[in-house]
């Protein structure tokens, strides 16, 4: 119960995090300037009682807390029910499945490979499809050029894994709080396939727009 109570947590932050994500990367479309200005003000944030991009180390020392603790308490649970499964137990009463639910193990690792190439791309700036820049607005709208067809592709193939994981993962922390009782279920699904729908879109919305042209 430990291991699921730390992967629900952990699991809403990263869904927090993710919705305040989406939010900063639809600046784009507001130009350069609002969207640089957004990357700084974000350096900025507790100075100068934390020194400059001091409270971003701190969240996203956090944020790799909260990712580690996932993933360890997915890959034990795993391990657990997969000797459960060995040992010939028998489960008369089937277990609601879903397409998420079978595409998270290969999903997360998706993910995973991603969210490496995504920092090396657009954060450190050590990947730099169509060239270098100290503007992010100018990291994303380089990087997503038609040219770069397979990086725009390799993005919406990782944020389409993003939104099954996250309708899934909605349903299960709902479970492991023991609040999708059954006559909640119909809405709670709903409001995890509406959440998953929306972040998977927001997050499509700037690649696309820059590689076919509309920003």
């Amino acid at each position: 119960m430990a291991l699921k109570s730390a992967m629900a947590a952990s699991g809403a932050i990263l869904v927090l995090y993710l919705i305040a994500h989406m939010y900063g990367n639809l600046k784009v479309f507001s130009g350069q300037a609002a969207f640089d200005d957004y990357a700084h003000s974000l350096r900025e944030i507790g100075y100068p009682i934390l020194p400059e991009s001091g409270f971003l180390w701190i969240f996203r020392m956090a944020l790799l807390a909260s990712i580690l603790i996932h993933i360890y308490s997915a890959a034990v649970l795993t391990i657990r029910a997969r000797k459960a499964r060995e040992q010939r137990y028998v489960v008369k009463k089937r277990v609601q499945r879903t397409y998420a639910s079978y595409t998270m193990r290969w999903g997360g690792v998706l993910i995973a490979l991603f969210v490496v190439f995504h920092i090396l791309h657009l954060t450190t700036n050590n990947i730099a499809p169509g060239g270098k820049s100290d503007s992010p607005y100018e990291r994303l709208y380089n990087g997503f050029q038609p040219e770069f067809w397979y990086v725009t592709l390799f993005y919406v193939l990782a944020v389409i894994a993003v939104g099954f994981h996250l309708r899934h993962g909605i349903w299960s922390g709902m479970a492991t709080l023991g609040v999708n009782k059954a006559s909640r279920q119909g809405k709670i699904n709903a409001v995890a396939v509406a959440l998953a729908v929306i972040v998977t879109v927001g997050f499509l919305l700037p690649p696309l727009a820059v590689t076919f042209g509309l920003v």
